[in-house]
């Protein structure tokens, strides 16, 4: 079965520059929006990125901060549950 007839919601292409807030030491990832719902979305990570199962990613043009975890990964893919928001943290410049 294709990963898209998985799908409960469509997501939406997107190209939007993103940051993964681990809270871990205040370290970031930058990464990629590919795709994305309300939900949900599918990020492009750096190959060799440590992403933790859960964290905040934060997506500048929206200006919001999205709880996230981790249901699948894939080579420098990973696809991400919302799972609430927040505001941006105080200690990221973005």
């Amino acid at each position: 079965m294709a990963e898209n007839e998985l799908r409960i919601q469509h997501r939406q292409r997107v190209l939007k520059g993103a940051t993964i807030l681990t809270g871990i030491t205040n370290s970031e990832v930058k990464c990629t929006v590919r795709n994305m719902h309300a939900n949900g979305a599918e990020l492009k990570v750096p190959i060799d990125a440590r992403v933790p199962d859960d964290f905040l990613l934060y997506v500048p043009i929206d200006g919001i901060g999205y709880k996230a975890l981790v249901r699948w990964r894939r080579d420098d893919r990973i696809g991400v549950e919302f799972t609430g928001t927040e505001p941006k943290p105080h200690w990221h410049y973005g």
